[in-house]
């Protein structure tokens, strides 16, 4: 077997291997008198088939595919043996497959191309990111609790006289003309901004009118206040009457232990004071963890606008067509761009985990998806009951969509930790914030 690297530049080059009939022949010889063993053919006792018979049925079908096979791991070996990184997959050279000859052939010659990426350094201190903290300031504090104590499944639902803005009213709805007619509730959120109007200062037994078509611009609200499916909803036209039978308002819970159990789990705060402070605490974590995921995102940026990698771009467009046959043109010029840019990112991350020496082993993926489930159960009130179920329900998530699951897992717990390295390199510049000010930048274009 001969083997020869050709760079054709610092990204593309070609593979080509060539084959003696030693390298695959013995191989051949054995699939033969297996199938000498096994083939059941008509006229021929279970293993007393020719060995000629078997060659002229099989002899060529066994020899395309073992020539297929030593090529495949001749190829694989050498990329692997010379720490060659190829980009997307080596392609075949169509002109060598179309010029063989397998009935007289004994030596076999393929060449692939391959796509690397160019070699490219790291300067992580040269790197400058803001991080950004907020501050949870009482006013912070009091709008997160009202939030709380005004949350539907926390709030206390009661009934009024009069419709203020924000309120359910329940009461009939009904065509001026035709014969639909329906018995529900509406939220005049749901509602067009004209529409809502027309529900301010109404009151039990008071009607108003409305051109359903305008009246509602979301779909999925106006099926839920007909009680019809969104096709037949759809349908409905013309001017509507609603007479209000019921009107409820959702008025903030009380701050006492009900509402505290509900929000933090039985127990775990017992006053006001207490609660305040896990709140806080609370508040502060939340918004650590949108910081730091913004940090992130602001220096891989940072990264990929700084660090220069050079992409054999032809060979992987090419590679793209290749495998994926419905591909437009027109679609790859437009999405190669991102493909290009997230390929160096993962080139950038790759680096960064081998430089830094970051590994991921299977128990701490395991633990990562159980830690998970135990906070589902958690939120369903279930505790260390669960623990003795916990091995079962990770390994049947991980083993599902063939090991997808698994490697989605691995990936994040690697590329958390990659972060969490260069965060200590590059130059984090800390800056307090308010909340409005922190939410300003989180919807900056990154």
């Amino acid at each position: 077997m001969d083997i020869q690297l050709e760079k054709k530049n610092p990204t593309e080059a070609s593979i080509k291997i060539t084959l003696s009939e030693a390298d695959y022949q013995p191989k051949v010889e054995e699939k033969i008198r297996d199938y000498r063993k096994k083939a059941q053919i008509k006229g021929f006792r279970p293993g007393k088939v020719p060995d000629s018979l078997v060659r002229k049925m099989y002899g060529k079908a066994i020899l395309v595919d073992e020539v297929n096979h030593a090529l495949s791991h001749a190829l694989q070996d050498y990329l692997r043996e010379n720490k060659i990184n190829v980009l997307g997959e080596p392609l075949p050279q169509r002109k060598d497959a179309d010029a063989i000859d397998w009935d007289k052939q004994k030596e076999f010659t393929f060449t692939y191309d391959i796509g690397m990426a160019g070699d490219f350094s790291l300067k992580l201190d040269e790197v400058k990111v803001t991080r950004y903290t907020v501050d949870v300031n009482d006013a912070l504090m009091d709008e997160t609790i009202e939030n709380i104590r005004t949350q539907p499944q926390l709030s206390n639902s009661v009934e009024v006289d009069e419709y203020q803005e924000g309120d359910l009213v329940s009461g009939e709805l009904k065509a001026e003309e035709g014969d639909f007619v329906n018995n529900g509730v509406l939220s005049p959120a749901d509602l067009s901004e004209e529409t809502r109007k027309l529900f301010k200062g109404l009151k039990k037994g008071d009607s108003v009118s409305f051109d359903i078509k305008e009246a509602f611009t979301n779909p999925a609200a106006l099926a839920t206040a007909t009680g019809l499916s969104a096709e037949e909803a759809e349908k409905l036209e013309g001017d509507f009457t609603f007479t209000v039978e019921k009107i409820n308002r959702n008025e903030p819970a009380e701050l006492n232990q009900e509402l505290f159990d509900k929000v933090f789990g039985p127990g775990v705060v017992t006053s006001e004071e207490e609660f305040r402070t896990k709140v806080r605490e609370t508040i502060a974590e939340n918004y650590d963890r949108e910081s730091e995921r913004l940090t992130n995102q602001k220096i891989r940026e940072e990264l990929l606008a700084n660090t220069e990698i050079d992409l054999p771009d032809d060979f992987l467009k090419t590679w793209l067509k290749a495998t994926n046959e419905k591909v437009s043109d027109e679609d790859l010029e437009k999405e190669y761009p991102m493909f290009a840019r997230d390929l160096r990112w993962t080139l950038i991350q790759n680096k960064l985990a081998e430089e830094n020496e970051v590994k991921v082993d299977t128990k701490e993926v395991v633990e990562n998806v159980k830690e998970g489930i135990r906070q589902q159960f958690r939120s369903y009130g279930m505790g260390d009951e669960i623990e003795d179920m916990l091995d079962n329900y990770a390994n049947n998530y991980l083993q599902e969509k063939d090991g997808q699951n698994y490697m989605q897992v691995y990936n994040k717990l690697r590329h958390d930790k990659v972060m969490e390295v260069v965060r200590q390199k590059v130059q984090l510049e800390e800056n307090t914030v308010t909340a409005d000010e922190f939410r300003n930048q989180l919807q900056q274009p990154q």
